[in-house]
């Protein structure tokens, strides 16, 4: 049953925010593993966040700016709120007849502080600069053009992220060269702008079910507001 003032707009909305904060909090839950890759090591967490770029683009563009940042803070609070319990639990005496030992679960679940502070600020300078080159070049092409703002907008917002996290947490932590955090950067820059190009039929495909299926309309650029 739908209860008032609940439409189909609306639970969209749940259950891009629900996938959003999944794959968001599992690519940093995952992360510490690395997989081999034509281009060299990358983390394994690069599999379920490109997700997360794409549906920012998806509520950027159907629920506008303030939805899109709205999704951004609950993304950020469900993040901190699972790095916290993760925390507790891994500061928690183990039982002998655990499936983990104590070595194994801090070595998988217990994170480093360092890494989250430096993921986190990655995550909200990237994605707000996302959603304010998303939302102007939807002024700009007066809502034509979708690959060029869902394309061009993650473009620059995953330059930023992978600069910023790789810069703030390899430097800061582990004290490495520069010439080796910038290889990193390029590396995993490329494969995140390789993943963006070829997820662009994907955000066509999930625009069209939107506004054809659900019957839900685009937000109007920002302009055409003012």
């Amino acid at each position: 049953m739908t209860r008032a003032g609940e439409g189909p707009r609306e639970r969209l909305y749940v259950v891009l925010v629900a996938i959003f904060v999944t794959s968001l909090v599992l690519g940093d839950v995952i992360g510490g593993k690395a997989m081999a890759t034509p281009l060299g090591a990358v983390s394994v967490g690069m599999l379920p966040f490109p997700v997360t770029f794409l549906l920012t683009d998806i509520v950027n563009d159907f629920y506008g700016r303030r939805g899109a940042q709205f999704l951004t803070f609950v993304g950020f609070a469900m993040a901190a709120f699972a790095w916290i319990v993760l925390r507790i639990t891994t500061a928690v005496p183990t039982d002998p007849e655990s499936y983990f030992r104590e070595q194994e679960y801090a070595r998988i679940f217990g994170g480093s502080s360092q890494l989250f502070i430096a993921s986190m600020v990655a995550y909200m300078v990237g994605q707000f600069l996302d959603i304010y080159v998303f939302q102007f070049w939807k002024s700009l092409t007066q809502s034509k053009h979708l690959w060029l703002r869902a394309t061009g907008s993650t473009i620059m917002s995953q330059l930023v992220d992978t600069t910023a996290i790789n810069a703030i947490f390899w430097k800061w932590t582990a004290q490495k060269e520069w010439n080796w955090i910038f290889s990193k950067i390029l590396r995993e820059y490329g494969i995140k702008l390789a993943i963006a190009v070829l997820l662009t039929p994907v955000v066509y495909a999930l625009h069209g079910v939107v506004v054809g299926w659900l019957k839900i309309a685009p937000e109007p650029p920002e302009s055409a507001k003012q």
